[in-house]
């Protein structure tokens, strides 16, 4: 004889069970609906460059400068993931970058681009063991440590340049180095890949509607590209694999949901945490080498705050590789367009994301949840009028277009954020009982 367990609404628990499930599925990101959104998202470029004439917006130049810099923002958000999924909040990120900015130019110069991509590493390791110690072996607020780490990098690197590169008669100042730059190091020249590069540049000179665009928007994945950008490809991938296929990954993102049941179950939870901070400051120290290989030296304030924007991608991206990668395109184009005809495309944007929204509207009004709908609808009917009544952006409005973007999207993709259960939360060994 079987029983039905009734719950206070009146529904057999395997029944809530059942339909929790399919709520689950329903909601799911799968490949299909990936690709549909990936096809919208191209369809409604290539709308908006036929209206607007902002050839820009799928230009391969375009399209190879934000992959340049979402490169940085992506390696720092995947870091922050790490930790994070570990339960160690890591604001420290950006000065883990400089860490790995200094390292790499300081390396580099003498030995070689690809010497320097390995010593920002360790340059970003080394500040993620330190944000490890006093948070996870001490007990420092995360918050606390972090800021703490981000004022002593900045300070620390300002004053080796100082120390290193520009100290009378030195070799360094003597090979063009002084107190803000290292001198420069040898070119890593990128790839790219024969006879398609070329086919897809001759499709997209055409400006044949979508599919010119689609064609300039993957010439850009395969002309001219960074070893290092392939690299950081080859990390999202390897990061959704290990922590989400392993059972490596399964304990550590238990030592951030639950450190306290991971621990009974015999999980070293400090050590979980020592190597998620150890990984997550070298992606960040990568991110800071990436720079310096890129400009080819170390130069002062060169992360510009990209350790900050990889918190906000990490966010956005709901702790999640494909997440953080969407997120950092996403603040990489906004970051490159200030580069493709300034005010003028940044403004085609405005119709960009009004269209974009009014989809967003509709979607949540098709779920049910008017609230929402009528808000969205509102920001993007005020993006609409803003477009319709100017020709072009303010040269502040431009510069500030990525900032603004973040606050936007975070804003509108707050309510869907879950977060780890314990991230940020005190633990000390045994605590559990």
């Amino acid at each position: 004889m079987t029983t039905t367990v009734e719950t206070p609404a009146g529904k057999p628990e395997g029944d809530q069970r059942k339909s929790k499930a399919e709520a689950g599925s329903r909601r799911r990101l799968t490949y299909p609906k990936v690709l549909l959104l990936i096809a919208a998202g191209l369809l409604l470029l290539s709308v908006v460059r036929m209206v607007t004439g902002a050839d820009s917006l799928t230009a391969t130049s375009q399209w190879s400068s934000a992959l340049s810099f979402a490169v940085p923002i992506g390696l720092a958000g995947l870091g922050g993931l790490w930790a994070e999924r570990a339960g160690v909040v890591n604001i420290g990120l950006e000065g883990m970058m400089m860490l790995g900015l200094f390292a790499a130019g300081w390396i580099g110069w003498q030995y070689g681009p690809w010497a320097a991509v390995l010593a920002g590493i360790v340059g970003g390791v080394l500040g993620g063991l330190v944000h490890a110690v006093a948070t996870v072996t001490f007990g420092v607020d995360h918050i606390v440590s972090g800021v703490a780490i981000n004022i002593l990098a900045l300070g620390v690197v300002q004053f080796l340049a100082k120390l290193w590169f520009g100290a009378e008669g030195s070799e360094a100042k003597l090979n063009g180095g002084n107190d803000k730059q290292s001198p420069q190091m040898e070119v890593l020249e990128p790839f790219s890949v024969p006879g398609v590069a070329d086919w897809l540049g001759s499709l997209a000179d055409k400006r044949w509607f979508l599919i010119s665009d689609l064609a300039g928007i993957v010439r850009a994945g395969v002309n001219n590209v960074s070893w290092l950008t392939l690299l950081a490809v080859l990390l999202f991938a390897g990061t959704y694999l290990v922590l989400w296929k392993t059972s490596f990954g399964l304990r550590l993102r238990s030592c951030g949901e639950n450190p306290q049941a991971t621990e009974s179950l015999g999980v070293n939870v400090y050590a979980y945490k020592y190597m998620a901070l150890a990984v997550s400051g070298g992606l960040a120290g990568l991110g800071g080498a990436y720079l310096a290989v890129l400009i080819r030296m170390y130069q002062d304030g060169q992360t510009g705050g990209r350790g900050y924007l990889g918190l906000a991608t990490m966010i956005f991206g709901n702790w999640r590789p494909g997440g953080v990668a969407t997120g950092a395109g996403l603040f990489g184009f906004m970051d490159a367009l200030q580069t493709r005809d300034g005010g003028a495309t940044v403004h085609a944007t405005l119709l960009l994301f009004a269209l974009a929204l009014a989809g967003v509207a509709l979607w949540q009004l098709w779920r049910g949840k008017r609230l929402t709908a009528l808000v969205v609808a509102v920001v993007g009917a005020a993006l609409w009028i803003w477009y319709a009544t100017t020709d072009t952006m303010p040269l502040e409005l431009v510069s500030a277009s990525p900032y603004l973007t973040t606050l936007l999207v975070l804003t509108l993709f707050a309510q869907r954020l879950r977060t780890p259960k314990a991230v940020g939360k005190p633990y000390r060994r045994g605590e559990g009982g």
